[in-house]
């Protein structure tokens, strides 16, 4: 099921902004620079146990776009929710899609 969840105006470029769809919390990272796509992970850090990654810094680890959680700093892939650091820890991650100018997220999460 897909799911409006905002304009785009309402994103900052180059940074990450939280979102409450339904019941889930997510963290959105809007790079423009980058590609035109909007990712959304999980905003729940499970390794400092709190929903903060959404205010954590975006960078490239080896060719891969990830994300620092701004408490304990690993790093979770942007693509796959993947923490980069302890392989064994996976984010949710969901495929979103621009429909003109609002962004739209299908609540079911995809594999990483």
């Amino acid at each position: 099921m897909w799911t409006k969840v905002c304009h785009r105006e309402h994103l900052i470029p180059e940074s990450g902004r939280a979102a409450l769809v339904g019941q889930q919390q997510l963290a959105l990272f809007y790079l423009p620079s980058i590609q035109e796509q909007v990712f959304a992970i999980g905003n729940w850090d499970p390794i400092g146990k709190a929903f903060v990654i959404s205010r954590g810094i975006v960078g490239d680890i080896a060719g891969q776009l990830c994300v620092a959680s701004p408490l304990y700093k690993q790093h979770f892939q942007l693509a796959t929710g993947e923490c980069i650091e302890q392989k064994d820890i996976q984010l949710p991650v969901w495929k979103t899609q621009w429909r003109g100018e609002e962004l739209w997220i299908r609540m079911t999460p995809k594999p990483g």
